[in-house]
């Protein structure tokens, strides 16, 4: 089968991003990057795209002002133009609207730092020491118009140690979503290419 031509989308370092690349250098991963794209022109990811040889391309939501959507619709106007066939968010720091989710359903994925259901949305190492867990990790899901809600399709765990900060286990998280990313995508674009309903999305 072809590969998914596939867009990152990024914030920020891109760092789960150049894991994603490096596992698509391999002739059988079921997906393609070709875009990497940014609401944030000063984005690090943005260069390294650039340099890997892939389509880098900024849309500041910041000359949208409070129109999420039209932000969005510039978004898609950048996906079309490349013939994407699957999303991933990659430190994406946007909380989507339903009319973006609803063009992507089925075919645009997520990494979140908690082991979902626990701890949607933000700041999700501190309250997991807060709550005295024993475990931390991160999350690979569908998304879906919920925040954080839609079907998970992998996870990755660590310990909690004794002496953990919020950053102490932020830093070993981050190195299972580099391991964990080009798995999920690979098992995500999989499910898309054999044009099955994506699981519990």
């Amino acid at each position: 089968m072809t590969p998914l031509r596939l867009a990152i989308l990024i914030s920020g370092r891109g760092t789960n991003m150049e894991a994603i690349l490096r596992a698509a250098e391999a002739d059988d991963y079921p997906a393609r990057p070709v875009l990497v794209l940014s609401n944030r022109p000063e984005a690090q990811g943005l260069e390294t795209a650039a340099n890997a040889g892939l389509s880098a391309v900024s849309v500041d939501h910041k000359a949208y002002g409070k129109d999420r959507e039209s932000f969005e619709r510039a978004l898609q106007s950048v996906l079309i133009e490349h013939q994407i066939e699957m999303v991933v968010l990659a430190g994406f720091m946007r909380i989507l609207t339903p009319w973006f989710v609803s063009q992507w359903t089925g075919r645009m994925i997520n990494i979140h730092p908690s082991l979902l259901p626990k701890y949607p949305g933000l700041h999700t190492h501190q309250r997991a020491l807060d709550s005295g867990d024993a475990e931390a990790g991160c999350s690979v899901h569908w998304v879906t118009e919920g925040v954080d809600e839609g079907g998970v399709i992998a996870q990755a765990r660590v310990s909690v140690l004794a002496n953990d900060t919020a950053d102490t286990l932020a830093d070993r998280v981050l190195g299972e979503e580099h391991k964990l990313y080009p798995k999920a995508v690979a098992l995500a674009a999989e499910q898309i290419r054999s044009k099955k309903k994506p699981l519990s999305v």
